[in-house]
């Protein structure tokens, strides 16, 4: 931990070098757990979150957004299937085209997965005033963005 009066490099060299990576593996230890529990892989629990948040929505679309070819997304939506989390509908605005749906309970299972850490994190935010948690999520939001940003020039430095 930094120590009091420390200056502005030593309290960003401690959030990039240790705090944020430190975190990141918990989280990744965590969803091995949550996919574990629900009979699915870690990148199927990355799915479900996909699905929660924005909808159903094509295989295509949601292999671009968990960062899986087209094949390896196919054979995460059988298994999603398999376990009772998705399942597959017909688009009503193209009766040709498959969206993927997230079932009542599969967004349950992962909710109830998650609901310790949830109510941890609320309990760990009741500790903050109103304007430090909002400074929490515009960090987290710029972090959000600067991941994205990340992962997109990776994929591009890896394209021949």
């Amino acid at each position: 931990m930094t120590e009091p009066g420390a200056g502005r490099e030593a309290l960003l060299a401690e959030v990039t070098t240790d705090v944020v990576p430190s975190w990141a593996i918990l989280v990744v230890q965590l969803n091995n757990l949550v996919a574990e529990s629900l009979g699915v892989t870690d990148t199927d629990v990355q799915c479900l979150h996909v699905l929660g948040r924005h909808g159903p929505t094509t295989p295509g679309v949601l292999a671009r957004h968990v960062n899986l070819t087209t094949g390896s997304a196919s054979r995460m939506i059988d298994r999603l299937v398999a376990a009772g989390c998705v399942r597959r509908v017909a688009d009503p605005h193209d009766r040709r085209r498959v969206l993927i749906e997230p079932t009542q309970d599969g967004l349950d299972r992962v909710s109830a997965a998650y609901a310790g850490l949830i109510a941890r994190t609320r309990d760990d935010l009741g500790e903050f005033d109103d304007a430090e948690v909002r400074t929490i999520i515009r960090f987290m939001r710029t972090a959000e963005r600067s991941t994205a940003a990340e992962i997109h020039r990776l994929r591009d430095v890896a394209r021949p």
